[in-house]
């Protein structure tokens, strides 16, 4: 990597790192452009070098953490004697989930906004060498080759918010019961996802 290259790559990095922690402990509605550019120490103008506006750095903050959180989840699950792929499934959702309920600031910046759309639109590999967490689980699901699975990106979308939204509040807000309540009620919503996309 050049020397330009290498500049304008810690840049962004700064950019993006002031703004996670702006994001999780000022609120994402209460940071500016202006907030971000100051804390990083660098110029309004190369703010929008790199996005076009907070939500972008938003959208790009939350695809990366999620990315960072689901390759853990299946590292984890590698470590495992889990056959089953709907229980598999289940793991990687609990692990993630379970980060999340440890880090009720995090949560609040990350489930309320994680949704399927973004995690596909924004997600920024920076090493194509690098596995991403999508391309394993699709290693993990063409691993069951008795297994027939339709439409796997909609039944990816389904659980992603399906557990995003419920997790939420029922850890921030106790809503409509705790999150350990909660808990087998979601897995067994996930399994009927999961079952609903396998073809017989």
């Amino acid at each position: 990597m050049g020397k330009l290259a290498d500049n304008k790559e810690k840049k962004q990095r700064s950019l993006l790192e002031s703004a996670y922690d702006l994001f999780l402990n000022k609120g994402f509605e209460n940071t500016v452009v202006s907030d971000i550019v100051m804390k990083a120490g660098v110029a309004k103008g190369t703010f929008y070098l790199y996005f076009k506006d907070k939500h972008q750095v938003r959208d790009v903050l939350i695809a990366r953490t999620a990315e960072k959180f689901f390759l853990e989840a299946l590292y984890a699950l590698q470590k495992k004697n889990i056959s089953d792929f709907t229980e598999q499934i289940i793991f990687i959702v609990d692990y993630v989930l379970n980060i999340m309920q440890k880090n009720p600031l995090l949560l609040r910046f990350i489930a309320k906004n994680l949704s399927w759309g973004i995690y596909q639109k924004a997600i920024v590999n920076d090493n194509t060498s690098e596995k991403t967490a999508y391309s394993l689980f699709m290693e993990l699901v063409h691993s069951h080759t008795e297994l027939q699975i339709d439409a796997i990106d909609t039944m990816l979308f389904l659980i992603i918010e399906l557990a995003s939204s419920t997790s939420y509040r029922a850890i921030l807000d106790h809503d409509p019961m705790s999150f350990d309540a909660l808990k087998p009620y979601l897995n067994r919503s996930i399994r009927a996802i999961i079952k609903l996309h396998i073809q017989n």
